[in-house]
């Protein structure tokens, strides 16, 4: 089966992207109020859905 691999590098790109915005917005002390933290944290919830559809769906075929 063929790969699409420009999928999987944005997919990949936003998991990471994504991950490191929830673990900045979570438990460290940054000096953000809650209300910015929890968008934060919901625009990367939202980032690691779409970076693992990317991936997953990245082959021909049925997707995961």
């Amino acid at each position: 089966m063929a790969t699409d691999k420009r999928k999987v590098y944005a997919g990949a790109a936003l998991l990471v992207v994504s991950s490191v915005l929830i673990l900045v917005a979570g438990p460290l002390d940054i000096g953000v109020s809650a209300t910015v933290a929890g968008v934060i944290g919901g625009a990367a919830a939202l980032g690691l859905a779409a970076g693992a559809l990317l991936v997953g769906t990245s082959e021909d075929g049925r997707a995961v």
